[in-house]
């Protein structure tokens, strides 16, 4: 008899800046995101929905959140799902920072560092994105970038400390 696969953690991003309907709003479709990542195991955490400034040419306000989500697949298994459930959430991968009914990306997994031709985690940019960061913070603070060996609080802390200071003239 073979052994069950291994249960892993995995912190998720979510974000959406194009509703479908007027009834299926960003924040909602975050949510409607977030049950049909439970069919994929069991969510342990969800951060609040935070409303956040788009980053490239997308003039749409973005709604994002993270979630903490406990799966038996593989990275590569929750790679393909997650990328189904964006599909059947209406999203079209047209443009690069253009406005999009629902992004999901997995920013940290319990297993550390993975990479393949198709992921990268921890997720290259997420130490950069206070959206990520924020939601994620709320959920996992503690929770340790394989990288650089800092707490996700920490590394949110330091993105903050990072922006330029406006001081007044004369």
């Amino acid at each position: 008899m073979s052994a069950a696969p291994a249960l892993h953690l995995y912190a998720l991003a979510l974000g959406s800046n194009r509703a479908l309907s007027a009834r299926r709003t960003p924040a909602r479709l975050l949510h409607e995101a977030a049950a049909r990542i439970g069919e994929l195991g069991q969510v342990r955490a969800m951060a609040p929905v935070m409303p956040t400034r788009p980053l490239g040419p997308s003039a749409r306000q973005f709604a994002n959140s993270a979630l903490i989500v406990e799966s038996r697949l593989t990275p590569g298994e929750m790679l393909l799902a997650l990328q189904r459930i964006e599909t059947q959430l209406g999203r079209r991968r047209h443009r690069r920072w253009g406005a999009r009914s629902m992004d999901i990306d997995i920013i940290l997994w319990s297993g550390g560092q993975w990479k393949s031709r198709s992921l990268l985690i921890p997720h290259p940019a997420f130490r950069q994105r206070a959206f990520v960061l924020g939601p994620l913070s709320q959920i996992a603070p503690a929770w340790r970038d394989p990288l650089s060996g800092r707490s996700v609080r920490h590394i949110e802390a330091r993105l903050g400390k990072a922006s330029p200071i406006e001081r007044p003239r004369g």
